[in-house]
C-alpha cells in the first residue's frame, strides 16, 4: 500500500512533460491546423478564472533560485493562483544598471517554470540589443540607432536571426522589439538611441526588415510604442507623456513604421502610456486605455489582427491616472485597458487587484464572454504558433552550439564599426592623438586597481570618461583599448558625485596635455533622472556639463569628443570641433570608437538624426584606414578658435 502511495505521489509531482525526451520545435512562426485545434480544445477546457489569467504577464528573474526560496515560491504560487499565461524574463537592477546573468540560468528557469504551469507559458523579454542586454556570454549588439547610422538593412536582418536563435535556445519566444518610434524630438529622454532614427521611411524599412527575419527564425516580435513615443520630451515611466503632434504629422511621421510592421506580419503591437490629443481628446485617457487609439485606429483602420499588449502597467505614466487603493486602481486600469482593445496586461501594478478586477468584469458581463474568449483564443494561437502545444521545454545541452557563437560576436562588432559617424573634424585632435601613439609606441604598464587620488599630471594624452557611475562597467573597454595604444595616457573616470571636486585637477591636466579625448556616456533608461541644464534627461548632469564646457573652452582644438550613446550631446556643446558618435555604450561600440580615433578602420557612418545647430541628418565625414606613417605625421596645433 505504501508503495502504491509513493508511486501516486511521484506521478502527481512530475512535470507536465519530460524535458529530456521532447523539446520545443523551432521554425518560422506558423499556426497550423493542429495548432488551431489545440487552441480551441484548450479554450473549451478553461474556466473563467483560467481565461482571465492567460491575459496577464508578470516578471520572472533569469537567475538561480532554490525551490524553497521565498521569491520562487511566490512566483510558483502566483502561477497557480492566478493561472498566469505569460512571463517577462528579466534580471535584477541597480539604479539604471542591469545585473546580467548567464544563459544557462535563464534556460533552467524557463524550463522549471514551464514544468510548474498548468498551461504552457509564453516567455517574453526586452531584448532590444539582443540577449546581451540581460545575459552574459552573448553578442553585444549596439542600440537600434547604430543600425540606422550603418545604413545596411542586411545587418538588421542578421541581428534579428541571431536574436531569434539565441532567444529560442533559452526558452524565450517573444521579443519586445523593434522600436518603431521615430525619434523626431532631440529632447526625448526615453526613446533616443532606442529608435532607428528620425526619418519615418528609414525607420519603417529597418522595422520591417527586422520583423521578417525574426519571424522566419521562429521569434515573435513587437512593434512599440504605438501610436508613437518619439515626439515626446518626458519619460512615461515617471509621468504622463504628451504627444502634441497634429493628425497630419502623426499620419506622415509616427504611424508609417507601425503600418510597415503590420504589413511585415508583426505579431504584437505595444501601446504607449502617452496622451495624444489629435487622436484622443479626453486628457484623462492615455493611449493604453483609449478605444479610439487602439480599436478604432490600430485594429480597424490599420487592420492589425495580432496581439495588442500594454506597456508596463506599473509605470507612473498610467498609475497617476488611477489614484486610490492599489488593488482597486490596478483592477480598474486592467479592465479599462481590455475594453480599449488590449489583449494582454503587462506587469500590473498590483497583480491580485488586476486579476480580481478583470474576473469581476468578466463575471458581470462588463467584459462580454465572447470578447474574453476572443482574447484568450488569440493568446493560445500564438502559443501554438511557436510550438508550445508540442512541447514546453528547451534542450539546455544544445545551447553550447547555439548561443554566443564566435561568428555572431564578429557580427556584433561589425555593426558597431559600421555605425561610427564622424560628425565634425575641424581640429587636428585626431592627428595629434595618432602622433601621440607613435611617440609612446608600446603597451601600458600595469596600473593601480583603483583610480588614484590627487592631481592629474600627465603632459601627454588625457582621457576623460563621463559616466553615470564610475563603479559601473561603462567605459572599461574604452579604457582598456586606450591603454593598449597609449601606455602613458592619464585616464580619469568622472560621474555626478565627483565631477565638481575634480574640476581643478582636470583643468590643469587639459592645459598641460598634448591631446585630450572625452568619452561621454548618456544612455536612455527607464526612470533615469539627472540634474539638468535645460537638456533633457539623456544628457550629462549639471556638474559634468560644466566641466565639459571648461575642457572645451581651454582645449577645444586638441580635444576629440566621442558621444557613447546620445548623439544630441553636441547641441549642448556647439563649440566642439572634433565629434564622433557611436550611438551606443556597449563594449563593441567602445572598441569601434577607439579604432576610429586611431585611424585603424574606415569610417562610413551617417547621422540618422539631426543635431540642432550642429549637423543635419545624413551628415558624416568618411575616412579610410590610415597607414602607420600617416598616424605618426607631425601636427602643428591650431588656435582654439580655428574653423575649417
Amino acid at each position: 500500500m505504501a508503495t502504491i502511495f509513493l508511486l501516486a505521489s511521484s506521478l502527481l509531482a512530475a512535470p507536465k512533460e519530460n524535458p529530456k525526451k521532447r523539446f520545443q520545435p523551432v521554425g518560422p512562426i506558423e499556426l497550423t491546423k493542429e495548432g488551431e485545434r489545440w487552441a480551441e480544445k484548450t479554450l473549451r477546457s478553461m474556466s473563467v478564472e483560467q481565461k482571465v489569467g492567460q491575459l496577464l504577464m508578470v516578471r520572472g528573474l533569469a537567475e538561480f533560485e532554490n525551490v524553497e526560496s521565498e521569491p520562487y515560491q511566490k512566483l510558483r504560487d502566483d502561477l497557480h493562483r492566478f493561472h498566469l499565461g505569460s512571463i517577462l524574463l528579466t534580471v535584477r537592477t541597480d539604479g539604471p544598471f542591469l545585473l546580467r546573468n548567464q544563459p544557462y540560468e535563464a534556460a533552467m528557469m524557463t524550463n522549471r517554470l514551464q514544468a510548474e504551469a498548468d498551461f504552457p507559458l509564453l516567455f517574453a523579454a526586452d531584448f532590444e540589443r539582443g540577449l546581451s542586454m540581460r545575459l552574459l556570454a552573448t553578442p553585444m549588439f549596439p542600440h537600434a540607432m547604430a543600425f540606422g547610422a550603418a545604413q545596411r538593412p542586411e545587418l538588421v536582418q542578421k541581428f534579428a536571426e541571431v536574436s531569434a536563435r539565441e532567444s529560442r535556445a533559452i526558452g524565450v519566444h517573444w521579443n519586445f522589439f523593434p522600436v518603431a518610434d521615430v525619434n523626431s524630438n532631440p529632447l526625448n529622454p526615453i526613446i533616443n538611441i532606442r529608435s532607428f532614427g528620425e526619418d519615418a521611411q528609414a525607420v519603417a524599412a529597418l522595422t520591417g526588415a527586422y520583423i521578417r527575419s525574426a519571424r522566419i527564425a521562429g521569434m515573435m516580435v513587437t512593434a512599440k510604442h504605438f501610436p508613437g513615443h518619439g515626439d515626446t520630451d518626458s519619460d512615461s515611466h515617471l509621468a504622463v507623456s504628451r504627444v502634441n503632434s497634429s493628425l497630419e504629422h502623426l499620419r506622415s511621421t509616427e504611424l508609417p513604421p507601425f503600418q510597415a510592421a503590420i504589413d511585415a506580419g508583426v505579431d504584437a503591437v505595444m501601446i504607449a502610456h502617452v496622451t495624444v490629443p489629435a487622436l484622443e481628446p479626453d486628457t484623462n485617457k492615455v493611449a493604453t486605455i483609449s478605444h479610439k487609439v487602439i480599436t478604432d485606429l490600430l485594429i480597424k483602420e490599420m487592420t492589425f489582427s495580432g496581439l495588442v499588449v500594454t506597456d508596463a502597467m506599473d509605470m507612473q505614466g498610467l498609475t497617476r491616472i488611477y489614484p486610490g487603493p492599489p488593488q482597486a486602481s490596478a483592477g480598474r486600469a486592467a479592465v479599462d485597458a481590455l475594453l480599449a482593445g488590449n489583449d494582454m496586461i503587462l506587469l500590473p501594478s498590483e497583480l491580485e487587484g488586476a486579476y480580481n478586477g478583470m474576473l469581476a468584469a468578466a463575471k458581470s458581463g462588463e467584459i462580454p464572454a465572447e470578447e474574453l474568449d476572443s482574447r484568450v483564443r488569440k493568446v493560445l494561437q500564438f502559443k501554438a504558433g511557436v510550438g508550445l502545444h508540442k512541447s514546453r521545454f528547451v534542450d539546455v545541452d544544445a545551447m553550447a552550439a547555439t548561443v554566443g557563437r564566435p561568428a555572431d560576436m564578429v557580427l556584433a562588432q561589425d555593426v558597431a564599426d559600421a555605425a561610427v559617424t564622424l560628425v565634425r573634424d575641424d581640429s587636428p585632435a585626431l592627428a595629434l592623438l595618432r602622433q601621440e601613439r607613435a611617440r609612446q609606441a608600446g603597451t601600458s604598464a600595469p596600473g593601480a586597481a583603483y583610480q588614484k587620488e590627487g592631481p592629474v599630471t600627465s603632459g601627454g594624452a588625457v582621457v576623460l570618461i563621463f559616466t553615470d557611475d564610475i563603479r559601473s562597467d561603462w567605459g572599461r573597454a574604452f579604457e582598456r583599448e586606450m591603454r593598449t595604444r597609449l601606455k602613458d595616457a592619464e585616464i580619469v573616470f568622472l560621474d555626478p558625485r565627483i565631477s565638481a571636486s575634480m574640476t581643478e585637477a582636470v583643468t590643469a591636466a587639459v592645459l598641460n596635455a598634448r591631446v585630450v579625448v572625452v568619452a561621454a556616456y548618456a544612455i536612455p533608461s527607464a526612470g533615469r533622472t539627472v540634474r539638468q541644464r535645460d537638456t533633457g534627461s539623456v544628457a550629462l548632469d549639471s556638474d559634468a556639463g560644466a566641466l565639459m564646457d571648461r575642457v572645451l573652452k581651454i582645449g577645444v582644438a586638441k580635444t576629440a569628443v566621442v558621444a557613447m550613446g546620445n548623439p544630441y550631446l553636441a547641441k549642448d556643446f556647439p563649440d566642439v570641433q572634433t565629434y564622433l558618435c557611436t550611438f551606443s555604450h556597449v563594449p563593441t561600440s567602445e572598441l569601434a570608437a577607439v579604432k576610429a580615433l586611431f585611424g585603424e578602420m574606415a569610417i562610413h557612418g551617417k547621422l540618422p538624426v539631426t543635431i540642432p545647430g550642429v549637423a543635419e541628418r545624413g551628415a558624416g565625414i568618411e575616412r579610410g584606414v590610415e597607414s602607420a606613417r600617416e598616424r605618426g605625421r607631425a601636427v602643428r596645433l591650431r588656435p582654439a578658435s580655428y574653423r575649417r
